[in-house]
């Protein structure tokens, strides 16, 4: 594995940002410094983007400022790559936006993935029931549909 530029350090913490604020632990350390040891929490893509690996899920969700909460029935779904509809949408946090980076949970509490907000928490209310609300990211079921790409 290779170190990350400054470019792509700046990119990964601007993602990691938009689930929580934890930016200002990491600041602290110098870029030279860090080391790639442990859990991966993503990768970057061609376009220079950097995509969460459903491997952060343990460390970004007990921090999430915006969360999801989806019914039973949404689960599955959501656990097979499909996004979030209104009908499967159990709550949602106070003043999330949209475009928002949220963590989705079980209505367990239990933390299921990470997604997009498509709708404002104030959209949400007034969509019809087969609006996509939260577009999907990642999801534990990822373990095992790709269980050999996860490193």
């Amino acid at each position: 594995m290779r170190p990350l530029t400054e470019e792509e350090t700046r990119v990964m913490f601007e993602k990691i940002a938009k689930y929580e604020k934890i930016l200002k632990l990491a600041a602290n350390i110098s870029g030279d410094k860090l080391v790639s040891l442990g859990t991966c929490f993503g990768k970057f893509t061609k376009t220079h983007k950097f995509r969460l690996h459903i491997t952060a899920l343990d460390y970004l969700a007990p921090y999430a400022k915006y969360k999801v909460w989806i019914k039973p029935g949404a689960e599955q779904s959501f656990l097979y790559g499909n996004h979030v509809l209104k009908s499967g949408l159990g709550r949602i946090t106070e003043n999330t936006s949209q475009y928002q980076g949220v963590v989705v949970y079980s209505m367990a509490d239990v933390p299921l993935g990470f997604g997009v907000a498509a709708k404002s928490t104030q959209d949400c209310r007034k969509v019809d029931p087969m609006a996509i609300v939260v577009f999907h990211q990642a999801d534990i079921g990822e373990y095992v549909r790709h269980e050999e790409t996860l490193t």
